[in-house]
């Protein structure tokens, strides 16, 4: 019989996989928990703000860096969240040595959202790129990176393809 807390220790791994080098560990200053300030950008071209938080781990023998990102926060969550803002998902990053990349995927059951990127280095920044559920290119880029802080960016390319439009933005502060 497997319980929860068995689930969750053979889930969760205490660092990186030695097979990862550390010039491609873009995720591991990541593990811990962040609170966050979150800026949608919505369609008809106002803006909805809400606190979120974000939660990371080191997983599968540390070949694997997993978040649950949560907006709003846990204790401000209710029936009437606005559907397209409702995050309560996981994303799962794991390293691809033959590319040298991270595939990342994202599911947001509220939204029924599933994304795939790959992410990789850009100068200082993580930048990954891939398909949205419905098929539309997304950017998700992680800049401005310390040990406490990061501002995460979310876009989505236009039907004219070239032109990238922001559809939410969260900074983050490392929780001590």
């Amino acid at each position: 019989m497997t319980t929860q807390n068995s689930f969750l220790e053979v889930l969760s791994a205490g660092g990186r996989a030695a097979e990862i080098p550390p010039e491609d560990d873009l995720y591991g200053w990541l593990i811990g928990s962040w609170n966050m300030d979150a800026i949608f950008h919505l369609d008809d071209g106002s803006t909805l703000q809400q606190k979120a938080e974000a939660h990371f781990s080191w997983v599968l023998e540390g070949r694997a860096v997993q978040d649950v990102w949560i907006t709003p926060r846990r204790e401000e969550r209710s029936a009437s969240t606005p559907k397209g803002v409702n995050l309560y998902g996981t994303t799962v990053r794991v390293y691809d040595p033959s590319l040298r990349l991270w595939r990342v995927t994202w599911f947001n059951p509220p939204t029924a959202a599933h994304d795939e990127l790959t992410g990789r280095w850009s100068g200082k920044d993580i930048v990954q790129e891939g398909k949205s559920v419905t098929g539309a290119s997304i950017r998700w880029s992680f800049t401005e990176i310390t040990s406490d802080f990061f501002r995460w960016l979310g876009e989505r390319l236009e039907t004219d393809g070239r032109t990238w439009k922001l559809q939410a933005e969260f900074r983050a502060r490392r929780v001590r």
